[in-house]
C-alpha cells in the first residue's frame, strides 16, 4: 500500500472541513426555505389558478390567462351569499370571543379563585377535542326539545359554535401577553389618582392590544375556515366553505381560488401592517 503525502491529505481535509462548516452554518437556513417554500407552493397556485379560463367544469388543468374571474367573482350562484355569511358570523365571532376570551384571562391570570384550575381546564378542552366530536356534541345540544324550541339550526347555532371555539384561542393569545405584563405600570397610574377603569382604559387597554389584535385576526381566520363543526349546525345556510365542498363534487369554479387569494392577501397586508406599527413604535419608544 501506498502512503497519501501529506501535501495532497491537507487540501483534502480543509475541503472537507469548508463544506462541513458551510453545511452546519446554513442547514438551518436551507431547511426554513424548503419549509416555507413547502407552505408556500400550494398558496401560489391557488392564485395562479384563479386567472385560469377551463374548458370545463374543473379548475384542474392550466386552458389560458384571464381575468374575467376576477371581473366576475361573484358569477357562480349562491357564492355571493356563501362569502356574505362567512364574513358576517366570523366578523361577529371574533369579536365576542375576543372580549370574553380578554376577561376571562384577566380573570386566570391576575386573580385566584376556587375552581381556577377547572377553569383552565374547561378552556384548554376545545383545542383538544376532535372536530368532528365537538360538532357531532354542539348539534346534540341544539337538538335538545327545549333548545330546538327557541333556536332553530341556522346562523345563530352557526355564530354559537364559533364562539364557542373560537374563545380557547383568545384566552391562550391574551394570557401569553398577560403573563409578562409589569403591573407597577398599573400601579404608578393608579398612585397619580387613576381609578380602575381610566389605569385599564390608558394604561392596560394600549399595552395588551397586539394581543387583542392577533387574537381578533386568529379567531377570524379559524372562523372563516371552519368547516367540520358548521357543518353539523349549518342548518339552511351555506357558509363558504360548505360552498366549496359541495362545489368540488361536481366542478370547482375558478371563482373559488379568486376568494381565496383576496382572503390570504388581505390577511398578510393586515399582518403585515401589524407589524410595521409595532416596529414603528418601538423604534419611537427607543428614541424617546
Amino acid at each position: 500500500m501506498t502512503a497519501v503525502p501529506a501535501t495532497e491529505r491537507m487540501p483534502r481535509e480543509r475541503t472537507v472541513s469548508r463544506v462541513w462548516s458551510f453545511v452546519k452554518h446554513h442547514a438551518l437556513t436551507a431547511y426554513a426555505i424548503l419549509a416555507f417554500t413547502y407552505l408556500m407552493v400550494p398558496i401560489a397556485v391557488v392564485i395562479a389558478f384563479s386567472f385560469n379560463n377551463p374548458a370545463g367544469r374543473f379548475n384542474y388543468t392550466w386552458s389560458g390567462f384571464t381575468f374575467d374571474n376576477w371581473k366576475h367573482w361573484d358569477g357562480v350562484p349562491g357564492l355571493r351569499s356563501a362569502m356574505v355569511l362567512s364574513l358576517e358570523i366570523a366578523f361577529i365571532a371574533s369579536l365576542v370571543a375576543t372580549a370574553l376570551g380578554t376577561l376571562i384571562a384577566l380573570a386566570l391570570v391576575r386573580y385566584g379563585f376556587r375552581g381556577r384550575g377547572a377553569t383552565n381546564l374547561l378552556i384548554f378542552l376545545p383545542l383538544s377535542t376532535p372536530e368532528i366530536v365537538l360538532g357531532a356534541s354542539l348539534l346534540t345540544l341544539f337538538l335538545n326539545n327545549h333548545v330546538s324550541k327557541v333556536l332553530q339550526l341556522g346562523f345563530w347555532t352557526i355564530l354559537i359554535a364559533h364562539v364557542m371555539f373560537c374563545i380557547s384561542f383568545a384566552v391562550v393569545t391574551v394570557k401569553a401577553r398577560l403573563i409578562g405584563f409589569d403591573r407597577h405600570l398599573e400601579e404608578a397610574a393608579m398612585d397619580l389618582g387613576a381609578n380602575e377603569w381610566v389605569t385599564f382604559q390608558k394604561v392596560t387597554l394600549p399595552l395588551i392590544a397586539p394581543a387583542l389584535l392577533a387574537s381578533l385576526l386568529l379567531c377570524f381566520a379559524i372562523s372563516i375556515d371552519d368547516f367540520v363543526v358548521t357543518y353539523f349546525n349549518n342548518g339552511p345556510k351555506i357558509t363558504f366553505p360548505l360552498f366549496v365542498w359541495g362545489a368540488a363534487r361536481v366542478g370547482a369554479p375558478p371563482q373559488v381560488n379568486v376568494i381565496g387569494s383576496v382572503i390570504f392577501i388581505v390577511a398578510v397586508s393586515v399582518m403585515v401592517a401589524n407589524v410595521l406599527v409595532q416596529m414603528r413604535r418601538a423604534k419611537s419608544a427607543a428614541t424617546a
